[in-house]
Formats: structure tokens, sequence, C-alpha cells
């Protein structure tokens, strides 16, 4: 058990398809439902309706989203996030109480600079079941720095983000799986201190998460079945940016938004936990890629990036006419079950 145990370090941070008629018909027509033969087979049972799953200190329990706190001092960043319940509804009229941090699934964005010590807080407002955090973008002891946090109980670490790129985090604590699929992941970008070669070039710039769902709370189907829903999410890297929850039509009821001719970057990360995902960006193909988010892992001229569970990428391409581009995983099965985003492309000034 873990009472505000505070460790020392240095660090930074900041915080269906929807079928395509055709990936490369130019028309960029995305159908805005997801067919009455997937609707039929895919079972969605609300969590109201699920109580049998549902541990009972949780079943009256929807914790409010919290605001993650941070502050930055020099090369120190200081960041304090929570565990918690909320409902989250994933699709119309399906309501999911998922563990969370602070709130959203995925979980509040988090950047920091390379080379900076992270200060992490995590205060455990789930009062049956320890959570912890574990970032990939740090190097660290497990058992020191990603040990579980005791319900209402709160504890600190600190750890050096010393690699630049798009990585993931999640609760750590077992069965993780468990605990990643029910809603406790997110993103940590660490910008490179040298920038990328292609700054200069960037009109745009957004981060897009896909995960996956599974039946609530069901470790039997999250281990051996197929996700009932794979979805896309947007996370506000820049003022004014959407924000919104991994949950169908996410990045269709708020698309990204670009002028024609602008090079747009994303930063992409397939938090799973187990599908691998093949982002593409139809009407368009991929000018720089950077795997991992690395600078040092530089591709260009790519029509698809896979992504492993937990994979991240910094893809950037040139929208050069106006109108509607759909981004997909472009494992089609995925798609159907809700993984299509839309950048919406106008004339501009």
């Amino acid at each position: 058990m873990l009472k505000k145990t505070k460790y020392t370090l240095t660090a930074v941070l900041m915080v269906s398809a929807l079928m395509l008629s055709a990936c490369g018909n130019g028309t960029n027509e995305v159908q805005h439902e997801v067919s009455k033969e997937l609707k039929s087979s895919v079972k969605q049972t609300s969590a109201t309706e699920n109580l049998q799953d549902i541990i009972a200190p949780h079943k009256e329990l929807n914790q409010e989203p919290v605001p993650v706190e941070f502050e930055r001092d020099g090369k120190d960043v200081f960041v304090t996030m929570t565990a918690q319940i909320t409902d989250i509804e994933i699709d119309k009229n399906y309501n999911y109480k998922a563990w969370t941090f602070n709130g959203e699934a995925p979980g509040p964005l988090v950047v920091v600079n390379e080379g900076d010590t992270i200060h992490f807080t995590l205060e455990n407002k789930d009062p049956a079941i320890p959570h912890s955090m574990d970032f990939h973008a740090v190097h660290t002891a497990p058992d020191k720095n990603f040990a579980d946090v005791a319900p209402n109980e709160d504890g600190t670490f600190s750890y050096k983000a010393s690699n630049p790129g798009v990585f993931m985090y999640h609760c750590g604590t077992a069965p993780v799986l468990q605990h990643i699929a029910n809603g406790m992941h997110g993103v940590i970008i660490v910008k490179p201190n040298d920038g990328y070669p292609t700054d200069n070039e960037v009109d745009k710039e957004y981060v897009v998460i896909q995960n996956e769902w599974y039946k609530y709370n069901d470790l039997e189907d999250m281990t051996n079945d197929v996700p009932s829903q794979v979805v896309f999410s947007t996370k506000a890297l820049h003022e004014g940016q959407p924000n919104t929850n991994g949950t169908v039509s996410a990045v269709k009821d708020e698309p990204l938004l670009a002028n024609a001719g602008d090079k747009v970057r994303i930063y992409i990360n397939n938090v799973g936990p187990n599908e691998v995902s093949s982002f593409h960006v139809v009407g368009t193909m991929f000018d720089d890629v950077y795997i991992d988010g690395n600078p040092a892992n530089h591709y260009k001229g790519m029509q698809t990036v896979m992504l492993p569970a937990s994979g991240g990428a910094v893809v950037e391409f040139t929208v050069k006419e106006e109108g509607e581009y759909p981004f997909v995983t472009h494992q089609f099965n995925h798609a159907t079950k809700g993984a299509v985003g839309l950048i919406k492309v106008t004339k501009g000034e």
C-alpha cells in the first residue's frame, strides 16, 4: 500500500466505418451509419444492463472528469492524474462504466520535452481496486516506479524522459489486460530537442489515438474474442482543438480541420490493447513518417503505417484539394466497427 510516497529525479510533461464506398475513388464519401447487418451482429449491452459484471463499489459510481494538474519548473515537470470510474457513452445508447485516468478514455494527453524529469502523482479515487501508471517513455525499475497505488491513496514517482517519441501509457496493475481494455490507456509525447527535419513545412498538427472495446469487464472476452468496437479519438494538442473519448464516430462528429495545400502532421498511437492498426489516410499518402515518433526513424512516401499494440508514429501528408478525407485502419473489419475519422479540408483564406 502506498501512502503519498515520494521519489525524486528530473523531467517535464504538458500535460463506422462506416464503410468507405471505395478507398481510392476520389469521392471521399463515407457512410455515416454502421451497416444494419453489423448492428445486429454486435451485441451492445449498456453498463446499466450488465450490473452482474460491475463490482459492487462501482455500481452507483460515476466520478466526474478531473482536469490534469501540470506544473513546470525548468526541466522538472510535476503532473498529477487520477484513477477513477466514469461512465462513457461508447456508442449511441451504449454506456460503459470505464476505468479511466481523469475520467477520459483514452486518458489525457501528456506532452514533455526530451530530457525532462517527470514527477508523477497518481491519486487513486477508485474505492475498490489498486491502479498504477506505466509510461512507455521512460527508463525505470517497474517494481519501484510503476508500483500499485491502493484505493483512496496516492503515490508519487519520478523518472526521466530521455528518448523522443509518441508513446503509450497505461495502468500496469494485474491483470493488465483488464485495466487497459476497461479504459486505462493514453498517450505521452516526448518532443525531440532538435525537432523534426520537416518542422518548418507543417501547417497543422493533431493527435489521434486508436483503441478497442470489448464486453464490459469480461476478461475472457478481452482475452479470446474480437473487439465489439474499434475507435479513434483525438486529444487537444493546441488550444481550440477537439478533445474526445474513444467513441464510435468521435472524429467524424468533430473532424480535424485543414486548408487545401496544407501539410498535416498527426501524432498517432494504437493503444490496443490487442489489435494491430494499419493507419491510412484516404486520398493522399504520407510524405514523411517517423516510426515511434523518433526523428532517427525517418521514412518517406508510405501509403499505410502499421502500428502494433502500443506502437506510435508521426505521419505527415499534404491535402491538395478541398473535400473530406477519411482516415481509417485499413483492416476494414475494424473500420466497420467504428475506426474512421475525417479531415475536413476547405479552401481557406
